[in-house]
């Protein structure tokens, strides 16, 4: 007798961010890289740029200020569920969320009083007198992890300039160590996951093209269909 055949379940990628921050001042463009710990699931050992998943608090957080309209616009095409700036917003509060849970980097603007925040997940960030601030993010790329992954994220790419930095906390035990600037150049000699890699090629031509902080260009969003890998452009010109 023949034993039936087990039906792997496919995981349903979770939303996610990712904060590039990009520091122009040397003159030869360098991005923060941290190495993740080699007991981790997900990409063990690896080089990567701080982010991980929306947390629904991210959903109600006040901000300092907000995403420029093209970026929203372009998070919004294509998005899984119901699309809506709110999600949009979500998905950049939590890169910037993150860029200080795992790099103790606070992208945001000091606040005159004492604000108690809507999540507990913000709590830290707030209590050192600083909202989040989200106008210098810009929404560049985006990338679903393949199915049979043991994670899958939706994962969307901000970048920022280094000068969007207000305060800098010391770290200990995150998932990320050996946070440092390296050149682009530098950056791909390091043990990157594939799509790092692409999405660093990606941000290496808008910075070659002076089009850093540029909300209204298409975004490269990839993903596989039919067992193939794709490279779309959504949003932009694209969809006026």
């Amino acid at each position: 007798m023949t034993a039936p055949t087990k039906t792997l379940k496919v995981l349903r990628p979770r939303d996610a961010a990712t904060l590039i921050m990009v520091d122009t001042s040397t003159g030869e463009p360098r991005v923060l890289l941290g190495r993740r710990r080699p007991d981790l699931v997900f990409m063990p050992g690896r080089y990567v740029f701080p982010g991980g998943r929306v947390d629904p608090g991210d959903r109600t957080i006040e901000a300092a200020d907000e995403l420029e309209d093209g970026n929203v616009r372009n998070l919004q095409e294509q998005m899984k569920g119901s699309p809506s700036a709110k999600r949009a917003r979500a998905l950049a509060l939590a890169a910037v969320r993150e860029m200080f849970e795992e790099a103790g980097l606070l992208v945001g603007v000091p606040t005159q009083t004492p604000v108690e925040p809507s999540s507990p997940t913000w709590r830290d960030f707030f209590a050192l007198g600083y909202r989040p601030s989200l106008v210098r993010l810009t929404f560049f790329a985006r990338a679903i992890t393949p199915p049979g992954r043991p994670r899958r994220f939706d994962t969307r790419f901000f970048c920022a300039p280094a000068d969007a930095i207000v305060h800098k906390v010391a770290i200990a035990d995150g998932e990320l160590s050996d946070l440092e600037w390296h050149s682009i150049a530098q950056a791909r000699t390091l043990e990157l996951p594939n799509i790092t890699r692409v999405v660093l090629e990606d941000l290496g031509e808008r910075i070659a093209a002076g089009a850093l902080g540029n909300s209204g260009l298409p975004v490269p969003f990839y993903h596989r269909r039919a067992g193939a890998f794709h490279r779309d452009l959504i949003g932009g010109h694209l969809h006026p």
